[in-house]
């Protein structure tokens, strides 16, 4: 038999899991596999006009803008040194090249050719979260355009969950891309199922990061070296609680360093608005913004079972929404009967 080479082999070893509707057990299916549209270093090359732009920075390589028929493209050039990169690089070709959803980034390529790796991605003109919330684009984020991208954030994350019943498990700001609608798109998803070549060895729920170096996970996650969908839903909390204070995760100089125990002691001493991002001016409808912090504190609950399901938060954000879009026309109906 003629030895499989290249992306085939390594896809060829894979194996796939997801945590059942209780998060209660993970099971193991192979994989089927499925061609992805595959480019020589020299056409990745030419597409970022010799890696003269770069788009980001991550833990996993350096994006670089491209162009592809005509079309703008992100290009993640990963380096083959790190032994996860062939593991990341295998499962999102194998995985996602065939997903579609308009609050996920979506896959258009690969390269593996030698020692060179490239994942090929929808360009996303906006940036990431933490960008635009840090105002380094000189724009304020206004509430209604904060419900609306963590409504694409929840819409992302329950199709994962039910449908391609996988975690993402690295969600945080600089994973949530905003285009050219500030419409949320999750990236990095491809980290969701990162099974190890090897069967033998544990698969995908196994959190590879030290304790202490991602904030968005509960110290429970670590001692059990195991994540469920609710530890998806525990870091979009966080993410939520951000958007909320536009404060860090962890600030050494509060009187809680961490922000979900901070909000909480702010919340029992009743300064819920005084905590919101004062760049919003108070331009905002209170109830909106404490149901929102009420959803937020729900997914970050100590007990992992007393988290709402993305489905649950999904629908409840647009009530939240709906309550602020209301607001914003009522507003806009009072001016133009005073211009008359």
């Amino acid at each position: 038999m003629t030895e499989v080479t290249g992306l085939r082999r390594f896809v060829s070893k894979f194996i796939c899991c997801y945590a059942d509707e209780e998060d209660s057990t993970i099971e193991y299916e192979p994989y089927v596999y499925i061609p992805a549209n595959s480019y020589t270093y020299a056409e990745v090359k030419k597409m970022t006009n010799k890696f003269n732009r770069v788009h980001g920075k991550g833990g996993f390589g350096v994006v670089y803008h491209g162009v592809l028929n005509k079309q703008q493209v992100a290009v993640k050039m990963l380096n083959r040194a790190s032994i996860y990169n062939i593991e990341q690089f295998t499962k999102e070709v194998h995985d996602f090249v065939k997903v579609r959803h308009k609050n996920l980034v979506s896959l258009i390529g690969y390269c593996d050719d030698g020692e060179h790796l490239a994942l090929i991605y929808e360009y996303v003109a906006n940036g990431d979260l933490k960008d635009q919330l840090s105002g380094k684009f000189g724009n304020v984020l206004t509430w209604e355009s904060r419900l609306k991208i963590i409504i694409g954030v929840a819409q992302g994350l329950e199709y994962l969950h039910s449908e391609l019943r996988v975690l993402h498990r690295y969600v945080k700001p600089t994973n949530i891309l905003l285009d050219e609608n500030f419409e949320a798109k999750l990236a990095d998803f491809g980290l969701s199922r990162s099974s190890p070549t090897n069967p033998d060895i544990e698969a995908s729920n196994k959190i590879y990061v030290k304790p202490g170096r991602n904030p968005y996970l509960h110290d429970t996650y670590f001692n059990s070296n195991r994540l469920t969908k609710r530890s998806d839903i525990y870091s979009f909390g966080i993410v939520r609680l951000e958007l909320i204070t536009n404060q860090p995760v962890i600030d050494s100089n509060r009187e809680s360093p961490h922000i979900s125990t901070w909000v909480d002691l702010e919340v029992e001493k009743g300064s819920t608005r005084e905590i919101v991002d004062p760049r919003l001016n108070s331009d905002f409808d209170p109830n909106s913004v404490s149901k929102a912090m009420e959803i937020a504190r729900t997914c970050v609950a100590r007990s992992c079972n007393n988290r709402r399901r993305m489905s649950q938060v999904v629908m409840e954000l647009n009530e939240c929404l709906a309550l602020e879009i209301s607001r914003t026309h009522g507003r806009t109906g009072e001016i133009n009967q005073e211009s008359h």
